[in-house]
């Protein structure tokens, strides 16, 4: 759908916000749901079948938020290594659900077949705001880089920074939402003192693959598992989504590492960036959580047996 939008309501147009235009968006930020029921709760679950522990936690003002990691228990040095994570942005709903329904019904299929990792929830102040950016008005998601400033990424790098160079595949669970539009896309657009320019939120699920290491058979697995489950976006008129040519069906690419995208923090051969788009009225939040999950293990499922295949090996799965 394409909207417009009347100017946002903080900032003065053409101008960078400063201190006192982000307190002001700032104040309006309140908490919607809690984090420490919908997620910390689920995490306590599943102690008793993995390794939970805490990587960083967050202090904005009077908060904190401890961040946890959930990890194989039979972790051993001789397998891939997966990770997984969601919550990059903390209004992405079945980013940070599918992950945990993941580990809940799957993970344990890959035992002593590769270690995984996952951080369900990397923006924990975001998602109980139901927001993209941080309490500094800063985007998590396009600050992977050295000295990152935004807390969430920095946090998330020192846990990958270890294993970096020996994950096998990186799945980032994402949504695409109408909030992008109406909201999200014109608060980035007065932050940083440029003209918002409407978009098309599409239709579907798609993938975002790297533009410098692309793996088009990689992504295509993953789109069929995730086409059994909800529909695929379509591309626009334009032959784009998000302003990005389609590469192929479902899929476009983005230069990961170069633009501080999560899912460039580490040099797997394997990676890609799902999106939802949980506004549509063919697609229930249940189905939303459901096709982040068949993505995780398309793709989990697809790394192994290339990388065994590569090694001359029999397929482990």
């Amino acid at each position: 759908m394409t909207t417009t939008q009347a100017p946002y309501p903080i900032g003065t147009p053409g101008t960078r916000w400063g201190n006192a235009e982000v307190a002001a968006w700032l104040a309006r930020q309140t908490v919607k749901r809690s984090y420490e029921v919908d997620v910390l709760g689920a995490i306590e679950t599943l102690r008793a079948r993995f390794d939970v522990s805490e990587y960083g936690r967050l202090k904005y003002g009077s908060d904190s938020y401890p961040l946890f990691a959930i990890k194989s228990r039979d972790w051993r040095d001789e397998l891939p290594i997966v990770l997984v994570t969601g919550g990059v942005h903390g209004y992405e709903t079945s980013g940070v659900h599918g992950a945990l329904q993941f580990v809940e019904l799957h993970a344990s299929h890959y035992e002593g077949k590769a270690n995984l990792i996952v951080a369900p929830c990397v923006s924990p102040w975001a998602y109980e705001r139901i927001h993209r950016w941080n309490a500094d008005a800063i985007d998590p998601n396009r600050s992977f880089r050295d000295d990152s400033p935004a807390q969430e990424s920095a946090a998330l790098m020192r846990l990958v920074a270890p294993f970096r160079d020996r994950v096998l595949v990186h799945v980032d669970l994402h949504e695409t939402t109408d909030s992008d539009e109406s909201e999200f896309r014109p608060a980035l657009a007065a932050r940083d003192g440029v003209a918002y320019v409407p978009g098309e939120v599409p239709d579907g699920f798609y993938l975002v693959d790297d533009s410098e290491h692309p793996q088009p058979a990689f992504q295509q697995a993953v789109i069929a598992a995730v086409a059994k489950v909800t529909h695929i976006a379509p591309a626009d008129g334009q032959g784009e989504i998000i302003g990005s040519p389609v590469v192929a069906p479902g899929v476009i690419e983005y230069a990961l590492k170069q633009l501080g995208l999560c899912a460039g923090i580490t040099d797997a051969p394997y990676k890609t960036t799902t999106e939802v788009y949980p506004d549509s009225p063919r697609a229930t939040a249940e189905q939303c959580n459901a096709a982040q999950v068949a993505a995780v293990c398309a793709a989990i499922d697809f790394a192994l047996a290339s990388g065994a295949i590569k090694a001359g090996a029999r397929s482990v799965v």
